[in-house]
């Protein structure tokens, strides 16, 4: 098998003979190969015939120095990805390892090199070039094997194909021309009601199986029969048209809508979680069709009201399940336009509790109801505290001290999430100036969530501007975005990080490992902290999975030179454990909650003066 190989640049002979004998002092026989050049003119030649796992590259080298061989190695499509590892005696000037970030380096080491740093350093890209080596060779057995396979199949199949072929499609469009009239409603294309019962029949027997649930939705237009015996049946078969591909739009791809007859529609969900999920969907019907419909000369104004049965709540046969979501519709014909009604009376109370929760999360920012508490990080080597996660909490005026994971939610669906996340880093910045005033909390940075609705050009110059109005430095904010949130919208996101980088402020990944980022991903982007989620934290020392996971978040994060966070920590096993694994810091229950401001600076006075 081809041996992954290394590459050793430097004008440096001894220095050459060092590298190499460190590299090749701990290695089994058959581990890498060492290839060294002795000048960047010398490395590319060897890059343009070789493949190689990691490049060590002198910086300091005479006519073509470690920079621009960089540079053009990575410019080649044969070398690009290839990794790069620069070695300085440059140890205080930190212009050259900006340059060397610049130029596509994935670290920088400083002479004289500690031979275990480098050992580990290079192990974790042999290893990958060993994984992408056998994965090829493979892949390469695999596709011999079946190349002589498939050219006699390839012969025979063509033959029968071509004989077939006609008859097939023939069939086949027979076959779907008359299904369609068996299944669909011929003026919109829907499901009709003999199909639909058949499916709903079908439905019940798979969640039984499975033991998930169903939704029946039994919609109704409002003022259909006005408009339609108004204006004629000609713009009342137009109107139901267009309410039937909104309905559509407004479903899962998986979802069956049909048309019974009149202006009535049915949506079956299956493998719902929960009554919020159906309610959710039926919320967004409802909006699709709260727009006037334009049908020629007309803008037809009309809504649906939505009728919600549930499997196995509210029956267990077809004929119960349909009677039920029609009662329910009914009861919503006798609400408001566009209202929704579950059969389950306890359901509508939950419905109408998060509505009413979506209403007064309008007027929470204007009463001034919101407040953030604390949660100290912790240094795990020097036991100290080193900064502090802002976490967003409502004081409601019924329910009490309100988290925010229980109502970010609803701010999301009703369009508060940008402006509550504004008021945030306003009200962190703030906390961050009054807390100057004390030598204990003076330093210490503070890291606030950014949320996906919040990520738009204005951001940076917003948040600069209020460190600049509130006299601060920018390294006493931390931004820290979801990796899931990133994964979502890669591009816009990478541009406003690079405008916070850029303005000095420090980035976080957080619940790194939940959003499956890539490596290339973090190596493109100015991070600089990847904090762990907590779901692989809560089962450390149980689960060999999870500690195995924190391990490997480990080591990735020294080859790429961040810092690693633990959230979630609550027992001394786990903070031992993280102990050993090499994590930088930590939170959690097991040092502090999340404390008030007041409660904060009174916790680490108290600390500083003991």
């Amino acid at each position: 098998m081809v041996k992954p190989k290394i590459l050793l640049v430097n004008d440096h002979p001894p220095s050459l003979l060092a590298l190499e004998s460190v590299l090749l002092r701990k290695q089994g026989e058959s581990d890498f190969d060492v290839v060294t050049a002795q000048s960047g003119e010398e490395a590319l030649r060897h890059v343009l015939q070789q493949h190689f796992a990691v490049i060590l590259l002198d910086v300091s080298m005479p006519g073509m120095d470690g920079f621009e061989t960089a540079q053009i190695i990575h410019s080649h499509p044969r070398s690009a990805a290839v990794p790069i590892i620069f070695v300085t005696a440059h140890y205080a000037d930190e212009m050259h390892r900006l340059k060397g970030y610049q130029k596509g380096a994935v670290d920088y080491l400083f002479t004289p090199i500690i031979p275990q740093v480098l050992q580990n350093k290079v192990a974790v890209f042999v290893e990958l070039a060993k994984k992408n080596l056998l994965l090829q060779r493979q892949a390469e057995e695999l596709a011999e094997l079946n190349r002589d396979l498939q050219v006699q199949r390839m012969k025979d199949l063509k033959q029968i194909n071509a004989a077939l072929q006609a008859e097939i499609v023939e069939r086949r469009q027979a076959e779907e021309r008359a299904h369609g009239l068996a299944t669909r409603d011929p003026l919109t294309g829907l499901y009709n009601r003999r199909s639909l019962m058949e499916r709903l029949e079908q439905a019940i027997v798979r969640a039984n199986r499975t033991s998930r649930g169903l939704a029946v939705l039994f919609l109704d237009m409002d003022r259909f029969k006005t408009i339609n015996d108004t204006l004629g049946h000609d713009v009342g078969d137009a109107l139901l048209i267009q309410v039937a591909a909104r309905i559509s739009g407004a479903v899962r791809e998986s979802d069956v809508v049909a048309r019974l007859g009149g202006d009535e529609f049915v949506v079956l969900m299956e493998g719902l979680p929960d009554y919020p999920d159906a309610a959710a969907v039926a919320r967004k019907i409802v909006q699709a069709n709260t727009p006037p419909c334009e049908v020629g000369l007309h803008a037809l104004k009309t809504s649906v009201s939505i009728g919600i049965s549930l499997y196995p709540q509210d029956g267990d046969s077809v004929q119960i399940l349909m009677k039920h979501a029609d009662m329910a519709m009914y009861h919503a014909k006798q609400q408001d336009r566009g209202s929704i009604q579950f059969f389950h009376e306890e359901l509508n109370a939950r419905v109408q509790e998060r509505v009413l929760l979506e209403q007064e999360l309008q007027r929470a920012l204007e009463r001034d109801e919101f407040e953030l508490h604390f949660q100290p990080k912790v240094d795990i080597m020097a036991s100290r505290v080193v900064g502090f996660e802002a976490l967003l909490r409502w004081r409601h005026p019924r329910l009490g001290l309100v988290h925010g994971a229980q109502f970010l939610q609803q701010a999301s669906d009703g369009g508060m999430l940008a402006p509550i996340g504004r008021w945030v880093v306003q009200t962190a910045c703030a906390q961050v100036h009054a807390w100057q005033a004390c030598p204990a909390m003076a330093k210490l940075p503070v890291s606030i969530n950014i949320a996906l609705p919040q990520i738009d050009a204005d951001l940076p110059a917003h948040v600069l501007g209020l460190l600049r109005e509130h006299g601060l430095s920018p390294r006493l904010l931390q931004l820290e975005i979801t990796e899931s949130m990133l994964m979502r919208d890669l591009e816009r996101a990478s541009t406003m990080l690079r405008e916070m980088s850029e303005g000095g402020i420090t980035i976080a990944i957080d619940d790194f490992g939940s959003g499956y980022s890539s490596l290339s991903v973090l190596k493109a982007l100015p991070i600089d902290i990847l904090k762990i989620d907590q779901s692989f934290v809560r089962d450390l020392g149980k689960s060999a999975g999870d500690t195995a996971i924190v391990a490997a978040v480990v080591n990735m994060a020294r080859a790429l030179a961040l810092r690693v966070v633990a959230e979630g920590v609550e027992t001394p096993e786990q903070l031992a454990l993280l102990k050993s694994l090499g994590c930088d810091e930590y939170q959690g229950y097991y040092y502090s909650k999340p404390l008030p401001p007041e409660f904060l600076l009174r916790q680490m006075s108290q600390t500083s003066s003991a």
